[in-house]
């Protein structure tokens, strides 16, 4: 498999962790409504919630960027690049998210959609 199919598996990771860091040790994890429990979070887990949802948002159009990319046999460096900097971009979204930098986490956010724009654009 290649580099580019590994970012869809690390794609599909990304909102794990970030569910993952929003419940690690938060008091009073009620894992029988967790949606009404993920509510009342603040600061910085909150961030994390929220982060945890923009990756299930994000998640189809790239899956759909690298596989279109990928079958319509786009040079497989490029592929691999604009997989490897969505993936960046989200990583740094993620942290921007969670350490309160709005500014710089939208233009992380615009970053990766370009990567996906650019992927289906290599499509062509």
């Amino acid at each position: 498999m290649n580099f580019a199919l590994w970012m869809i598996l690390v794609a599909i990771l990304l909102p794990i962790i970030t569910t993952g860091i929003a419940k690690w040790g938060a008091p009073g994890l009620d894992n029988n409504q967790p949606r009404i429990w993920q509510e009342s979070l603040t600061g910085w887990r909150k961030r994390a919630d929220w982060a945890h949802r923009n990756h299930f948002e994000a998640l189809p159009g790239f899956a759909a960027a690298v596989l279109v990319a990928t079958i319509t046999h786009a040079p497989q460096g490029a592929i691999n690049l604009w997989a490897g900097l969505w993936v960046l971009f989200r990583v740094l979204y993620t942290a921007c998210y969670l350490t309160d930098r709005a500014s710089l986490r939208s233009i992380c956010w615009i970053a990766a959609f370009v990567c996906v724009i650019a992927l289906f654009v290599i499509s062509t």
